[in-house]
């Protein structure tokens, strides 16, 4: 079986990172750890082997509209209410 990689799952990958970067910041800067853990175990279902791995047990692909609505969610909560800028600024004050 060939692997390819096309747009959509190096898309979800990128975004996957920069959630992946998100749950580490709370994780370390910010007053709610558990938070940062919790956007970086959301963040896994972004890279490819790991929505393949969800779609064997479950039996069915994780849907675009699904995707959307929590990377919707996790740059809502990130930027609105989780201070996301606050503590960038706190992280590179530590540098």
């Amino acid at each position: 079986m060939e692997k390819t990689l096309n747009i959509g799952s190096i898309a979800s990958s990128l975004f996957g990172l920069i959630a992946i970067a998100i749950g580490i910041i709370n994780m370390f800067w910010g007053n709610d750890p558990f938070y940062g853990i919790f956007i970086f175990l959301l963040a896994l279902v972004y890279f490819p082997p790991v929505a393949a791995f969800v779609e064997r047990i479950v039996g069915r692909p994780i849907p675009l509209l699904a995707k959307v609505l929590l990377g919707a969610f996790i740059l809502w909560t990130a930027l609105g209410v989780g201070e996301l800028f606050d503590k960038i600024e706190l992280m590179l004050k530590n540098f």
